[in-house]
């Protein structure tokens, strides 16, 4: 008998370059992908519109600013526009502490106007503050 000698067997390996190269590709997929929260630190109550009428309060302050940044206290200019002057009339015109004011600004005052009259407001410690907008046309 005459026996035959194997030749060595190749080693078997799994080549691991292609699955590498897969899973790499489905990170890179499932990261482009992916929408990260993005969530506001601050919490805040954001303002609900309805259509019930409110009752008229006759007991408002009304600041109306003009498109040049000019105030107005319950249909009276006041002579300057610093804050200084503003808060003066704010506080003449105060009746209690719960006193509601209203901010009008047109579209095309400057916005440090608005941010001035909210900020006399706010050192006065009025809190029922609201500012008044338009519905847009539809």
């Amino acid at each position: 008998m005459k026996f035959t000698q194997h030749n060595p067997e190749e080693e078997i390996s799994i080549n691991l370059t292609p699955l590498i190269d897969v899973v790499f590709l489905l990170l890179i997929f499932f990261m482009v992908s992916t929408t990260f929260d993005t969530t506001s630190q601050l919490k805040i109550k954001l303002p609900e519109a309805s259509q019930k009428k409110i009752r008229k309060d006759n007991n408002k302050l009304d600041i109306v600013i003009d498109a040049k940044g000019r105030f107005f206290l319950n249909s009276r200019e006041i002579t300057s526009q610093k804050s200084d002057a503003l808060k003066a009339a704010i506080q003449r015109a105060i009746t209690g502490p719960d006193q509601s004011v209203v901010i009008q600004s047109d579209a095309a005052s400057p916005v440090q106007s608005l941010v001035t009259a909210m900020d006399v407001v706010g050192r006065l410690g009025l809190t029922k503050v609201s500012i008044a907008t338009t519905r847009p046309i539809e």
